[in-house]
């Protein structure tokens, strides 16, 4: 008797178990929408910087829900050039049914993706959805075309290179307005210091803060590492300052002072076009040659019409001149150029 009560009991209680799982299991299970359709009103984008501020298309989607026992999830728009896959996506995570970027937004999108001023980009979106990285999903690809136009801001640096002056000062551009700004300095021997101004005066100046740090009310002068031409990088929105090598055009040859193993380079104009680069310096009787990236894959060479992969241009006198090279593109594609090059 006693025997068949234990049974009965534990029988009971085994199935209170079972029955409590189940009513846990049940209780966590969660049901998540995948990710829906996603349109644009348009995708062929009319990109004109004085309509800024307007849309540039309207995206619609449905939002990500869970059911059953809910759990938090995330709806995303997902931007990348067309052609990388999504590899490294730009995101914008959304709350609303729709989302509609500005033109200027899309211009500055495009541009910081590689985009060509003035050539016709291809942007992909899509949809993610999920409430957790391995359980994610992802909507159609609308492709949206547009060609993005130039929006630059300047900020400026005079200095002992040109005498102080801020209306003739050499300007750092930043291509898409976005407060990071860069340029070409051509800094001389004793001439190191400079200052950065928002405008072609005094108002406002950054000094040197110290650690790469620069401030409005820092009294010392910014100072050059080296008495050749810079690349200089200024953050106005860490309030940082990079020195660089510049990698874009340079002279090389025997009449030059690095000779045929050591590039000297050119000052771009810091203009967002970067197809005029000038430099005065010394030169030998020789010969040289342009060249771009300190690397003979594309160098120009010739008569006063300068041609890829060209003759060497030959020096009769030394002394000191000034060189201006003018780099003519079809595209991206380098195809030509022209120069002057008048002795001092």
């Amino acid at each position: 008797m006693k025997s068949k009560l234990f049974k009965t009991l534990a029988l009971g209680l085994i199935a209170v178990s079972l029955w409590s799982c189940k009513k846990e299991e049940t209780r966590t299970v969660s049901n998540v929408t995948a990710a829906g359709t996603l349109t644009a009103s348009t995708s062929a984008l009319n990109l004109v910087q004085a309509n800024g501020a307007l849309p540039a298309t309207t995206l619609t989607y449905p939002l990500a829900t869970s059911s059953g026992y809910v759990v938090p999830v995330s709806t995303t728009l997902q931007f990348a050039l067309k052609g990388t896959n999504f590899a490294t996506p730009k995101e914008v995570v959304v709350t609303t049914k729709s989302y509609a970027p500005t033109i200027t937004e899309v211009n500055n999108m495009i541009l910081a993706f590689g985009g060509v001023v003035g050539k016709p980009a291809e942007v992909e979106v899509r949809l993610k959805s999920g409430a957790a990285v391995n359980d994610l999903t992802y909507s159609n690809v609308v492709t949206l075309t547009a060609t993005p136009y130039l929006a630059s801001a300047w900020i400026y640096a005079p200095g002992a290179y040109q005498g102080w002056n801020p209306s003739t000062a050499d300007s750092l551009i930043s291509i898409s307005s976005n407060g990071v700004y860069t340029g070409m300095i051509a800094y001389t021997t004793g001439n190191l210091e400079f200052k950065i101004t928002p405008a072609k005066k005094w108002d406002v100046a950054y000094g040197d803060a110290g650690g790469g740090k620069i401030s409005s009310s820092a009294g010392d002068n910014l100072k050059s590492p080296d008495a050749i031409v810079k690349q200089v990088t200024v953050d106005l929105n860490k309030n940082t300052i990079v020195f660089g090598t510049p990698n874009e055009w340079s002279i090389i040859g025997d009449a030059t002072p690095g000779g045929w193993n050591n590039d000297t380079d050119m000052k771009g104009v810091n203009d967002g076009k970067f197809t005029v680069y000038s430099i005065k310096t010394t030169l030998g009787v020789g010969e040289f040659k342009f060249r771009f990236g300190h690397a003979w894959d594309v160098n120009l060479g010739g008569g006063a019409t300068l041609t890829t992969g060209g003759d060497n241009i030959k020096v009769t006198a030394a002394g000191t001149y000034t060189i201006t090279l003018t780099v003519i593109k079809t595209g991206d594609k380098v195809t030509g150029g022209t120069y002057t090059i008048v002795k001092n």
